[in-house]
Parts: C-alpha cells; structure tokens; sequence
C-alpha cells in the first residue's frame, strides 16, 4: 500500500513538473503587460475605448457639446467591436475605435490578424496610419509601389511610404508591431524585422500642421480589398509612455 502512495504522489509530481514546464514554454499569458507597460485592452471588454472623433472635428466641438457627439460615435462603432475569447474582433462594419486617453511619445506592442484581402491600420495620435493589409490582393495597377511590400509602412506619408522589407505573416496568422515614437518620428518593427526606420509621421488629418503633441491611439476599420466587409482581431496591446 506504501509502495502504491508513493508511486502514486510521484505521478502527480511529475504531471506538475510536465504543467510548468509547458507553462513556461508557453511564454506569457495574453493581453497580460510585460513589466513597465500597461494592457489597453484588458481581454474582458471595451474598458477605455471609445469611438474616434479625428482630432480637427473634436477640435471644432464646443466642450458642452462633446459628451452629445461621443455618445454619437459610441452608438455607430462600440456594438462592432468585442471582446471575443481575449481577443477585440471587429465585425466588418462601426467606424474606429481610438483611446479613451491621449498619447505623445510612446513605445507600443499590438498583435494583429487579418482575413485574406484584409486591410486595416493603427492611427497614431488620431492621425492615419500604420498600415495593416494583405498586400498581395491590391489591384497592381491602383498600388504598382505597393503591391506585394507588406503592412507597416506610414501608408498615408507623401514619402518615406514603403516599407524598407515584407515580414507579414500569411492572413489569418498572427502577427506582431513595436512601434516608437518620439516627436513626430516613428519606428516600426514587424515580427521583429525592421519597417520603417525613424520617419516623420506627416499630419493628414491637417495638412500642413504639425503634428499634435498629443492624440489617440486608433485601431481602424475598413473594408477588404475586394470591398466586402472583414473581420478584424488584435490582442495584447501594450503601451509605455516615453518621457
């Protein structure tokens, strides 16, 4: 009897030396912040999101009439946007969905995944964008410069608006961006391989101006390539703000 406890307690030894050592193959739970960052999405729900006002209309709304025109654009976006497994989904339809909170200066970490012929973005200080795409499905001759180069790119940048080398992921795969930016600069990394190498962001929500010192973070939604409507997915959104 003895002998079969202890046979018994070294079973269960092992399985919970074999757990951990899964665990830690497994690496860090999702949507849980590495050490010195914040999680924006918390996995749960849509707490400190909210529907994106670009900064030049915001800009133009008198303070008494903003709670009025926010509860408008939460209306229209919020019900498209979920918490799904850990994950925020997008259904295809609503608008962006941007930062309760204003940010400057920012290191970022967001994982995306798109369909095929998906396209997407992160705007940073509400202006557009980091661009998401499945490049391969563009029309060659509307994108010839950027049919087949990949996502990353200061897409909306009148230069400097090609990635420097394709690192996407297959659609459907899960992919990764670290982005920092100071000032007006910004340097991507997609899937660990370098992206863009600390270009201006130019302001295209008004041109000529420079760049807010401050804005939100937006996820975009926006139709495939082909002009129906994707799904979209992010997950362990990270962020430090930089002195």
């Amino acid at each position: 009897m003895k002998r079969l406890l202890s046979v018994v307690c070294l079973s269960g030894l092992l399985t919970l030396v074999m757990s951990a050592r899964a665990d830690d193959k497994a690496g860090p739970k999702d949507n849980t912040p590495p050490k010195g960052f914040t999680a924006l999405f918390n996995g749960k729900d849509l707490t400190g999101w909210q529907g994106a006002i670009d900064p030049k209309t915001r800009s133009t709304i008198n303070p008494e009439g903003l709670p009025k025109k926010q509860k408008e654009m939460d209306d229209k976006v919020l019900p498209h946007w979920k918490a799904v497994d850990g994950v925020l989904v997008n259904d295809g339809e609503g608008d962006n969905l941007a930062t309760v909170k204003e940010y400057g200066n920012i290191e970022l970490y967001v994982d995306w995944k798109i369909e095929p012929k998906g396209d997407s973005g992160l705007y940073l200080r509400g202006n557009p964008q980091v661009q998401i795409w499945d490049s391969d499905a563009l029309d060659p001759k509307r994108f010839a410069k950027d049919f087949g180069k990949g996502s990353g790119s200061l897409w909306n940048n009148k230069k400097d608006n090609v990635p420097l080398k394709r690192a996407d992921k297959a659609p459907g795969e899960w992919n990764t961006f670290h982005i920092v930016m100071k000032g007006d600069r910004v340097t991507v990394k997609l899937n660990g391989e370098l992206v863009v190498d600390n270009v201006a962001l130019e302001n295209i929500i008004e041109p000529g101006k420079p760049l807010p010192a401050k804005g939100a973070i937006e996820l975009q939604r926006h139709p495939k390539q082909d002009g129906t409507l994707g799904k979209l997915w992010f997950k362990n959104i990270y962020i430090k703000e930089i002195d």
